[in-house]
């Protein structure tokens, strides 16, 4: 489903050269659920925006279900982003002063959903995480755990196959925390794809396979959680 050779991603500042990916080899079959972890400026970050299509690699092959990524227009890429790709990321990236039920249509408004099907798919979706009485909420008026909660609604909104999470309990309490990694448990029962960036060694217990990132180069091909 996802395969990388020897992705390399550079950033060039002034006439320094940085090199945060050196030759990425990585394959990600449908229905895994996987820990990437890693000291910081390993390239984690990095590999998952190159994974979300958030950024294009330097050089090197990615391919997801058999289209080359590095081929496709910017139209196709926020398509995949949109529709493809469920995203959830540590700062839980809500909107402000959007309930709960707004921040989980937005990606239903860019799909351009009916709003009667918009309507049903966002409760549906706020339902799955156990928020089905906290849709006229704000963020100010959720706890930390309860706007994670509010993000993985969002990103399950469009029903993608592949879900991101970059470190999605590091803002949160161990209990709070746990609640997420049930849902994430779920979702892998369920059949989803599923990559989680984490520093926290119960959460990548959880995945079934833990891929090391270190200086930029997997090590291995992971081993079994």
């Amino acid at each position: 489903m996802i395969e990388l050779n020897k992705v390399v991603k550079s950033y060039q500042t002034g006439k320094v050269s940085f090199h945060a990916l050196k030759g990425v080899d990585l394959q990600v079959n449908r229905g895994e659920y996987i820990g990437l972890v890693g000291p910081s400026g390993s390239g984690k970050s990095t590999l998952m925006n190159i994974i979300g299509c958030l950024d294009v690699a330097t050089s090197g092959d990615y391919r997801l279900e058999g289209r080359a990524v590095n081929e496709l227009s910017s139209n196709d890429l926020a398509d995949i982003r949109n529709s493809r790709i469920g995203f959830v990321f540590q700062a839980f990236n809500l909107l402000p002063y959007a309930t709960a039920y707004e921040n989980v249509e937005v990606p239903l408004l860019f799909a351009k959903m009916k709003a009667r099907q918009r309507k049903d798919r966002v409760l549906e979706m706020l339902s799955r995480v156990g928020l089905a009485d906290k849709v006229g909420n704000r963020p100010t008026e959720m706890s930390g755990g309860e706007m994670q909660r509010t993000a993985i609604a969002r990103a399950l909104a469009n029903e993608p196959d592949i879900i991101l999470a970059d470190e999605p309990t590091g803002n949160l309490d161990s209990k709070s925390g746990g609640e997420i990694v049930k849902i994430f448990d779920e979702l892998h029962r369920a059949g989803k794809t599923i990559i989680i960036i984490t520093h926290d060694a119960n959460v990548a217990a959880h995945t079934k396979r833990i891929l090391n990132i270190k200086d930029g180069l997997i090590d291995g091909n992971g081993h079994l959680a």
